[in-house]
């Protein structure tokens, strides 16, 4: 019989997507003042994987991938994502498009999980109508993709980003470990 065993922290991070350039400023902000102090923020980059998002936000979206500095416990991802929902309503004045788009989701050394509100096979209910997305597992040096996994990060800019956030991630669990 197997002992259960809680699980290790996990490096909070977000997607942020969104037209203007001062919206993620103002984003970041209140993100910083629910989650605490940011660690990452990559340049801001196209988001051009996809036109999904064009008939409720527009064109020329851009986005920014941010890492937060205190680690979590990864059953917080639910609550978390529901925040980031009410956080883009925030910034939306017409309550059927958002202006913005935050993905919330945590690194641990194996993978990388995204939260979402839609169901499918390969995402597991966490709670209040919230699934964990395994989006990519860290295999042999480097995060694979797997079938589901998004165009946008599957790709070698993402991947490279979210290498470094693993190595910030690694660097702050041992640092984590010995304080405990």
């Amino acid at each position: 019989m197997g002992i259960p065993a809680f699980p290790v922290h996990v490096k909070l991070i977000a997607s942020i997507i969104c037209q203007k350039e001062g919206t993620f400023s103002s984003v970041i902000k209140e993100m910083v003042s629910h989650f605490g102090s940011l660690d990452f923020v990559s340049a801001t980059m196209p988001f051009d994987f996809t036109d999904y998002y064009i008939e409720e936000m527009g064109k020329n979206l851009w986005r920014r991938i941010v890492g937060f500095e205190t680690l979590i416990h990864p059953e917080t991802l639910s609550s978390i994502k529901l925040l980031t929902n009410t956080l883009e309503k925030s910034f939306s004045p017409d309550p059927q498009k958002r202006t913005v788009n935050i993905d919330p989701g945590y690194m641990n050394r194996y993978h990388l999980i995204l939260a979402t509100t839609k169901p499918a096979p390969h995402r597991p209910y966490l709670k209040d109508g919230i699934y964990a997305d395994l989006t990519l597992i860290y295999q042999e040096k480097d995060f694979k993709n797997l079938p589901w996994t998004y165009p946008d990060y599957g790709s070698a800019g993402i991947k490279a980003i979210l290498k470094e956030l693993r190595q910030k991630y690694l660097f702050q669990l041992k640092s984590f470990r010995k304080g405990s």
